[in-house]
């Protein structure tokens, strides 16, 4: 496929490292060893209950609830820019 400027198979590996990215942050995200009793950011205690249904949860209710609140404002990267932007 034609892209102008751009190396054959260049909208393919720009497709392959978003996907890549996605996983690795997902990845980042999985609870892993044994659960916390307080709170890896503010010290607060974890409810026994919270910490048997999730296997290796670091932070409270509140502190996981920013976390959640953060990450869903990721907008990823935006490797090749608009059009828009390019013509300006």
């Amino acid at each position: 496929m034609a892209g102008g400027w751009t190396n054959d198979g260049a909208v393919q590996e720009q497709i392959d490292s978003t996907i890549e990215d996605a996983i690795a942050r997902a990845r980042s995200q999985l609870p892993r060893g044994d659960s916390l009793q307080h709170c890896e950011e503010c010290d607060a205690p974890i409810p026994e209950a919270r910490r048997q249904a999730i296997r290796g949860v670091r932070l409270c209710v509140a502190c996981q609830s920013e976390h959640d609140k953060q990450q869903s404002t990721f907008s990823g990267y935006n490797r090749r820019g608009s059009k828009d932007s390019q013509l300006r």
